[in-house]
């Protein structure tokens, strides 16, 4: 479990990247979102379903603290989450993150 000290630094950051990822004129068909559970944090990426109103999640990244290191997943298609061997666990959690949205491996977005 995340202590409250590194849950509320990756809230900061994770607001901050949200903020700066998705122009506001496009916040009403594609959202970025986040959520906590237990040492994962997963980068979420919301739109509005088709001829619908409702809003469907699509996980992007996941993000694992082990052993004070953050690693890299991905979701396949059955939804198994899989770790990135070619991204290096790193401490810094901001790093990863960078990682992930750049996107180098075209894993995340598609």
């Amino acid at each position: 479990m995340l202590d409250e000290f590194t849950k509320k630094r990756i809230d900061k950051i994770m607001s901050d990247y949200i903020e700066e990822k998705v122009p506001k004129h496009i916040r009403n068909q594609v959202k970025l979102n986040y959520k906590f559970r237990g040492d994962s944090v997963t980068l979420v990426e919301e739109r509005i379903a088709f001829k619908s109103d409702q809003w469907v999640q699509l996980p992007v990244a996941q993000f694992r603290l082990e052993l004070n290191k953050w690693k890299v997943y991905w979701r396949d298609s059955k939804n198994k989450w899989h770790f990135v061997e070619d991204i290096t666990p790193e401490k810094d959690f901001e790093k990863q993150l960078k990682t992930v949205d750049n996107d180098d491996l075209g894993i995340f977005w598609g």
